[in-house]
């Protein structure tokens, strides 16, 4: 009996083993499982476009037609001088004929088509409609030919294939050598011969959630009557893939709540004493978010929490208000960012807000101060001595640092509570060694100004609780952000470098953004943005990004003669990079041509302008924290994309989309929709694969909330799934694969 697990050699008949080779290396399939959840990529409405009786130049025609005239011509390629062919076929239809033209190099090749559109042949044909010299024509075609397998079918099984095609024709993915007809034939073939299909959804979900049967899914989406019965099958499909997954997240939930944590409920008054000083009010989000997160501390198992806002909204004085109130209860906290600029802007400030109460230990300090250490890769092991020792020894509350704080000879006494910022930049693996400095799990707090595409998927996902802070800060200025097309306008680069004096001549500044440090060598820990083809292939981008070292000389020979310009990248010493940032805060330099080491934590209230070079090297997310930067001190921002992306690229709609709109959670949905979900159970950040098959987290995001309910319930009722031993099989399938390490990490 043919099973889901047969191999796909069952079901291809007799196709040679050239055919099943393209079948099984071509298209990755390898059981007649893996050809049923081949799903067609689109649907022809052959019934609607069929009709030829009324055609109109541009109209997209789908045909089911006869070869009626097919003959190879030769003649004089005018570029190259040297013969080429053309294959000129006669399409017979319901309607007017329509002509085809194939064109080939070689006469081989010319050949070969010519078979393929042989007198007699017939098949489904796609194209636009054209006339050219009173004649009707199809442009482009793609065809499926009927009967080119190596087992040609007669006239009656043609006309019987014919009959059966109905008003919806799937299209499949295909590889060379393997026609949409070949699938679709062995798709049918399968069908009929498997026994019954097994049944993965307990019939108590399907009816509470209406999805369908998996034998009626497998029907509808193959061979579907409609469009609703498409939509109904992949429904199906797509709640059982959020399902499986919901209840692995669900499982590790609960795993992690039984493991416990310390409730972190106060007891000391550093958090009062901050709040009476603090010289304003916190905004109403502000306040509700940290109700929120105080809620959490005080449970017996560990918060996992979401931070997200705007640029500037807050998000660190509501972090600051949570690690205090771990270090009334007794406990550490560790806040870890992914530079050191952003660590020591991280310290700076927070020393700042807390004033004599971070000088814990200092004679004549208040009674509730604290001590605040600072721990970079770049400090000397002299420098070192002391944070570590103030850590180990708990007289640290608060550890701000780098990936440094991973390191195996960081301990703390009681760390209780672990603040990520910027948490896209880290890997799961670095989230889970600073965890694991913990006694008992801590609680995780991370932050982020813009979701990134894998970040909204574990929201939506359900991985981590969510908090927004919505409300912009007091004192920010609008920001316009404008693309400089060099492709069509190359003056406007000029009109920038203007621009900039202008500024400089009004007392502001300028950030200048490079992608490179030098040459081809990119800032560290940066992955350059990748477009995708429509198969989701990598676009190799164009050689010869803008690099800080090149500009900076260029600028100050060229357009920018004059003005006091300086050079930040991740290559320098900790303490040239701190005091090139130290000079620019003080005005002592007009415009700081950098990387992306200022893409957080760099707030330089005079800065009013941004212009970023190669812009399209950046993602969504990047370009949005970037212009971040300016319009921070109540003067009107500028933002200028500068690029060579011609119009209608995914490049230059990436940029169009940032200089729209200004509201990084409308951004992070277009960040989604381009880039995908990532590898939403995995480790990866790249957002060019993704772990999820069927499912895209913006277009299913009501399917994933219901398979979440439904999750939790089956998991309420029965956490073995002992009553769904095929969905309990799936679940531990998922379980154990790669695709389940950024669970097992959390």
């Amino acid at each position: 009996m043919i099973t889901l697990e047969s191999p796909l050699v069952s079901v291809l008949g007799g196709a040679p083993p050239a055919k099943r080779k393209k079948f099984e290396e071509g298209l990755g399939l390898r059981t007649v499982g893996d050809l049923l959840r081949h799903f067609p990529r689109r649907y022809l409405e052959t019934g609607r476009l069929s009709r030829v009786d009324n055609l109109h130049v541009g109209q997209m025609l789908c045909v089911i037609g006869e070869i009626s005239q097919c003959e190879i011509k030769t003649y004089k390629d005018r570029r190259t001088g040297r013969p080429a062919h053309r294959v000129e076929a006669t399409l017979r239809t319901d309607g007017p004929p329509l002509r085809m033209t194939f064109f080939a190099k070689h006469e081989r090749t010319a050949r070969w088509q010519a078979n393929r559109v042989a007198v007699g042949r017939r098949g489904v044909f796609l194209g636009k409609a054209d006339r050219f010299r009173n004649e009707w024509q199809l442009t482009n075609p793609a065809m499926t030919i009927f009967g080119l397998s190596d087992a040609a079918e007669g006239e009656n099984d043609v006309a019987e294939m014919i009959e059966e095609i109905g008003d919806l024709y799937p299209i499949y993915p295909l590889t060379k050598g393997v026609e949409t007809w070949d699938v679709q034939r062995a798709v049918r073939f399968a069908r009929d011969v498997m026994g019954e299909v097994p049944e993965v959804l307990p019939a108590s979900v399907r009816d509470a959630y209406d999805v369908l049967d998996i034998s009626t899914a497998y029907a509808w989406v193959h061979a579907p009557d409609d469009r609703d019965q498409v939509d109904r099958a992949l429904h199906r499909f797509r709640f059982e893939e959020a399902l499986v997954t919901q209840l692995v997240l669900g499982r590790r939930r609960r795993a992690l709540r039984a493991q416990g944590a310390t409730p972190r409920t106060g007891g000391g008054g550093a958090l009062a004493a901050f709040d009476a000083r603090l010289p304003f009010e916190l905004t109403a989000g502000q306040v509700e978010v940290g109700a929120q997160v105080e809620h959490d501390l005080a449970q017996a198992h560990p918060m996992n929490r979401l931070l997200q806002g705007e640029v500037g909204s807050g998000k660190t004085l509501v972090a600051l208000r949570a690690m205090l109130r771990v270090v009334d209860s007794g406990g550490q906290a560790a806040l870890l960012a992914p530079t050191e600029v952003l660590a020591q802007q991280h310290y700076r400030s927070i020393v700042t807000m807390l004033g004599d109460l971070a000088e814990g230990g200092v004679l004549g300090a208040p009674e509730h101060a604290t001590r605040v250490e600072l721990l970079t890769g770049s400090m000397t092991k002299t420098q070192r001595t002391e944070p570590l020792l103030n850590i180990v020894t708990g007289e640290a509350g608060i550890v701000i640092g780098t990936h440094a704080l991973l390191q195996e000879q960081v301990e703390f006494a009681d760390l209780g509570l672990v603040v990520v910022d910027e948490q896209h930049r880290f890997g799961v693996e670095q989230r889970a060694a600073l965890a694991d400095k913990a006694r008992t799990p801590p609680h995780v707090l991370v932050m982020t100004a813009t979701p990134i595409p894998r970040t909204v998927a574990m929201t939506v996902f359900g991985d981590l609780e969510t908090s927004t802070l919505r409300e912009l800060p007091a004192g920010r200025a609008p920001i316009q952000s404008t693309v400089v097309p060099l492709a069509e306008q190359p003056a406007w680069l000029d009109r920038a470098w203007q621009r900039v004096r202008e500024e400089v001549g009004k007392g502001h500044q300028v950030y200048v953004v490079c992608p490179r440090i030098s040459g081809d060598e990119a800032e560290a820990g940066e992955t350059e943005v990748v477009d995708l083809d429509e198969d989701g292939n990598p676009i190799a981008p164009a050689p010869g990004a803008a690099a800080v070292e090149e500009v900076v000389e260029r600028l100050a020979a060229g357009p920018l003669d004059g003005l006091r310009i300086g050079r930040l990248h991740g290559r320098l010493p900790a303490d040239e990079k701190d005091a090139t940032m130290r000079a620019f805060t003080r005005r002592e330099l007009d415009v700081l041509v950098s990387t992306t080491v200022i893409e957080v934590g760099v707030d330089v209230p005079n800065a009013t302008t941004m212009v970023i070079l190669d812009a399209d090297r950046f993602g969504v997310s990047q370009l949005h924290q970037l212009r971040g930067r300016v319009g921070r001190g109540g003067l009107h921002g500028l933002c200028l994309l500068v690029t060579r992306a011609e119009p209608g690229t995914p490049a230059r709609e990436r940029l169009d989309a940032v200089a729209s709109t200004t509201d990084g959670f409308l951004l992070s949905r277009i960040d989604l929709e381009q880039r995908r979900e990532g590898d939403v159970l995995g480790a990866s950040q790249a957002g060019r694969r993704s772990s999820l098959e069927k499912l895209r987290v913006l277009r299913d995001e009501d399917t994933i909330v219901a398979a979440r309910d439904a999750a939790e319930k089956l998991l309420d009722a029965d956490p073995a799934l002992g009553d769904a031993p095929l969905l309990a099989d799936a679940v531990a399938e998922l379980e154990r694969s790669q695709q389940a390490e950024f669970v097992d990490k959390s």
